[in-house]
């Protein structure tokens, strides 16, 4: 099978799990009908939030699971949308273990893996909601490697939590082509060394000029195209 670039200098395939493979927006849209009309924003928040978090705690120099956070901003988002039920807080958490993934995600790893490449998931969250997304999602037989900055004790886009990958591997970062739908996510692959593809699923404009992605897609198929 004759790859296109920059598939065909590469080794493995690593993706980013959330918003890339799995819809983030997915566990509220569940439950759209009992929240109402601040569903989106409700969604929008909780995930700007998760982010942010992740963010901060690693300019401190500090780390706590991606699960604790993710509850975390699910209560700022509640605080901040009062008219959203809290009750509903529980069944949103459950919701966002079991997150659907994009319509053409298990295709195109199968593709990926006919090819001869390894595939993997590089992820700010934690094993145990990894592994349960994962297995939510069907994706468990599609993937050699599902990786969690755990080790690492820090989040994207510290360095020594894209080090994982090539250490799993045993492959050379540049040998690596690294996918996510976070802008931010591949400046920091770009600045690391991976050759970086931004899946860009909702037109948003570009930013980091001189931390630049090798392609930008709209959804994960196009990799292949």
């Amino acid at each position: 099978m004759s790859l296109p670039a920059p598939l065909d200098r590469a080794d493995a395939v690593v993706f980013d799990a959330y918003g890339t493979l799995l819809d983030v927006h997915s566990a509220v849209q569940r439950h759209a009908a009992a929240i109402g009309p601040q569903a989106q924003a409700l969604s929008e928040t909780w995930r700007q939030k998760q982010l942010e978090y992740s963010w901060v705690l690693s300019l401190c120099g500090r780390y706590a699971p991606f699960w604790t956070l993710t509850e975390r901003a699910l209560d700022f988002a509640l605080v901040k949308h009062p008219d959203v039920d809290r009750g509903l807080r529980s069944g949103l958490l459950e919701a966002y273990r079991s997150l659907d993934a994009y319509a053409e995600v298990p295709a195109t790893l199968d593709a990926l893996r006919r090819a001869g490449l390894k595939t993997a998931i590089l992820s700010n969250g934690d094993t145990a909601m990894l592994d349960a997304a994962v297995n939510a999602a069907g994706l468990e037989g599609r993937l050699d490697a599902v990786l969690s900055v755990d080790p690492a004790g820090t989040f994207k886009t510290a360095p020594r939590a894209y080090d994982l990958a090539p250490a799993r591997f045993g492959v050379a970062r540049e040998r690596i082509v690294f996918l996510s739908s976070n802008r931010w996510d591949i400046a920091g692959a770009a600045a690391y060394g991976f050759a970086p593809v931004w899946v860009n699923r909702t037109g948003q404009p570009d930013e980091y000029p001189d931390l630049a992605p090798v392609r930008v897609i709209r959804s994960l198929d196009g990799l292949l195209a």
